[in-house]
């Protein structure tokens, strides 16, 4: 039975960051607890094995990468662009899911982090609330970088898409065709991925001068794609039954854009007639859904590649003085039939 950080932390009542500060030798943890930590560590066999550390300090040539989920167009794009970047300067990934569960994300990141990656590119999942096993590790040395939902609670470079500008685009596209009713469907998270899109729309309805009603903000269940679908069922409803109904719905990722233009057409509503829809995702389907669907398309790969390049700096230790980005990259709208100008 292999003894892992968390089991010392609970054994001797710790933190995990404090265990593993304390056995990379930081001058943060006084004298006495490293000792505790050591003898418990050692009695119990814990190895932090780290590939015999990197076959003593060389480096294993790869890099660990966390993401939410592989089922997601965006995502799939980004792993792309990761790969591109890593292989050209010869670096392998490894890849694992957190499926959105903050549990599952520590348990990736200690795999990854013991089987001796040069380095760590994550894509926070929208339970995460504590960050204290990340800046950990990348305290005790271990290169860190966010991609494509970027938090504040770690300093390192970081690479996404301008949600904000993205979401102001597209409501502003619906604006301009004569949309005013305008819906917004996001999920329920902290995440700055969804506060921006939400804050996006908001200013676009006030630049537009048209009143923002808390009415038409509806947010998802993201975990579970059951869920997902019943919270969007029961939105798209709720909307509907209103006197003062939305012509239009902006939706905020990729799942929710593809699977609200599905609900629409089961529940037997026209788009763009009845209600237009225009939405995150970079699905290639979206010229053959029915109708097509207008979308704003991030620059997925781009992402990808230029947060593992970031990473590689860091791990070659390029440019450490120049201290840490937030790279932001402009999205795209893709106008297709689903957001056609108001005809009544």
């Amino acid at each position: 039975m292999t003894v892992t950080l968390r089991d010392i932390a609970k054994a001797l009542n710790l933190s995990i960051s404090t265990i593993s500060k304390a056995l990379n030798d930081s001058h943060e943890i006084g004298s006495e607890t490293k000792q505790k930590v050591l003898d418990y560590a050692k009695k119990h066999h814990y190895s932090p094995n780290r590939m015999a550390k990197g076959l003593k300090e060389g480096k294993s040539r790869s890099i660990g990468v966390v993401v939410c989920s592989l089922d997601n167009n965006v995502i799939a794009q980004m792993l792309d662009g990761i790969h591109k970047a890593s292989n050209d300067k010869s670096y392998q990934i490894i890849i694992m899911q957190s499926k959105e569960s903050e549990k599952l994300e520590t348990a990736c990141i200690e795999l990854l982090y013991a089987g001796g990656v040069d380095g760590i590119l994550i894509s926070p999942a929208y339970e995460t609330i504590n960050f204290s096993y990340l800046n950990s590790l990348q305290a005790s040395g271990l290169p860190i970088v966010l991609f494509d939902r970027l938090i504040d609670q770690v300093t390192t470079h970081k690479v996404g898409a301008d949600n904000f500008k993205g979401a102001y685009d597209a409501t502003m596209h619906l604006i301009h065709n004569g949309y005013k009713n305008i819906a917004h469907l996001n999920t329920n998270t902290i995440l700055s991925i969804a506060t921006d899109r939400l804050n996006g729309y908001k200013r676009a309805l006030e630049d537009s001068g048209i009143k923002y009603r808390p009415e038409l903000l509806r947010s998802c269940n993201y975990t579970d794609a059951n869920k997902l679908n019943e919270d969007l069922e029961q939105a798209i409803k709720y909307y509907m039954s209103l006197t003062d109904k939305p012509d239009a719905i902006f939706t905020a990722t990729d799942q929710i854009s593809t699977r609200c233009l599905v609900l629409l057409n089961k529940l037997g509503y026209k788009i763009p007639d009845d209600v237009a829809l225009i939405g995150f995702t970079n699905t290639e389907l979206a010229d053959a859904m029915n109708p097509a669907l207008s979308t704003v398309h991030q620059p997925a790969f781009e992402i990808g590649q230029l947060a593992a390049e970031k990473l590689i700096s860091l791990i070659e230790r390029k440019n450490l003085d120049d201290g840490y980005e937030t790279i932001m990259l402009p999205t795209n709208i893709k106008v297709r039939a689903s957001s056609q100008p108001h005809s009544h």
